[in-house]
Parts: C-alpha cells; structure tokens; sequence
C-alpha cells in the first residue's frame, strides 16, 4: 500500500528528522511504500491552513497514498473540530489514518471505534456549551438584566416631521443619529398610521439621497 508521512514543528529551530526517523521505520514494519513526505517547519498546529498540510490534502484527493502516518494527533490538529474535520476527510476518500503515538488505525474496528467516541465527546461538549449558555440567559433574565440589544432612544414622531418638513434623508439622519434606510422605514410606516402623513414631492438632492440610499 502506498502510504505519505506528514510531520510538524511549532518553532523554526526544531527538526523533523526524530519524526521521520520514527514513521519511515513504521512503514517499513508494516509493509508500506512511502510515495511522499510532507512537512510543516515553524508552523503552529492551531492553524488549520498550513502548506504541508494542505498539500496532504490535496494530494489524499488525487488517490496518491491511501495510508496517512503521523507521530501524533497534535502533529495535525489542536483542536478536536479540526481533528474531526480531517478525520471525516480522510474517511471519506478511503484514506486509512495512523498516528504512531497513540497506536490508533483506523483501519480496523478499534480505530473507528475510537473515532466514534471523539466524536460523540465533541458533541457532548457542545451540547453542554449550549446549556450553560441558555441557563445563564435564563438566570440574567430573573434577575432583570435585558437580553439582546438595547431599545434605539430616538423620537421616531420627530424623526418622521423632520422627514416630511422637506429635510433630506442625509440631514436628518445625521441629526438624530440614526442610518437614512431607519428613517425612511420610519416615513414609510408612518403612511400608514393615523397621522395621516403624506410625503412631499422629492427635492432633487432628495433624489440623490434615494438613489444613494437604495
């Protein structure tokens, strides 16, 4: 089987040779062809972009290995959701994953098994999140504190008489604070109340402000 290496180092003084020592020894206790190595020198596993990795990738999608080695999981993620997100990458092109480290291959039940549990822990932990989060909204709501934001304070009747007194959406927008496409959500509402509002004909800077606005 034809088999690529992948190695990584956080910091550009530190060598990837232990780790390449290590899995080319691995895959020749097991039989394997390594076709291509891939290295990620001075490159922090907390990003999920990386040229070695990328290549990795890329490379698993043109069928030119179907066996990844590893020295260990954090040589290729840092977090369990990019982990998962690789794993289900590699899944899905038939890609068998070896992590020297941990002894896990997922070509055989245990492998797979223990992917499964990763998975069912990140989707435990997000769920749990989710708890915390809607009890700590509940328990500020108990307590008086407003959720969400806060009540614009504008006199929306002012804003409107401004709007129709012949003042331009810019002028009076810049008067009470507020975007032009507020006042004229405002104006157009105010048509249709008991005010009986009517808007005048535009001014041609009003035509400017209405083609800027739209």
């Amino acid at each position: 089987m034809k088999a690529a290496i992948y190695v990584r180092v956080s910091t550009a003084d530190q060598h990837v040779e232990s780790q390449l020592y290590d899995l080319r020894e691995l895959a020749a206790q097991r039989g394997l062809e390594v076709v291509q190595e891939y290295r990620d020198c001075g490159v922090s596993g907390k990003r999920a972009r990386r040229p070695g990795l990328d290549a990795l990738i890329a490379d698993a999608r043109r069928k030119k290995f179907s066996v990844c080695l590893v020295a260990a999981f954090d040589r290729v993620a840092r977090s369990v959701k990019h982990f998962l997100q690789l794993m289900d990458e590699f899944d899905s092109l038939g890609v068998v994953f070896i992590s020297r480290r941990e002894n896990i291959d997922t070509s055989g039940p245990m492998g797979r098994l223990f992917l499964t549990l990763i998975g069912s822990i990140s989707e435990l932990e997000s769920a749990l999140i989710r708890d915390r989060v809607l009890a700590g909204m509940r328990r500020a709501a108990l307590d008086g504190v407003r959720i969400g934001r806060a009540p614009m304070n504008v006199d929306r009747v002012a804003i409107v008489r401004d709007r129709l007194s012949g003042m331009t959406l810019t002028a009076v927008a810049r008067k009470w604070g507020v975007s032009r496409s507020l006042v004229c959500k405002l104006v157009k509402k105010s048509r249709g109340s008991d005010e009986g509002f009517v808007l005048p004909p535009p001014t041609a800077l009003d035509s400017a402000d209405v083609m800027q606005s739209s």
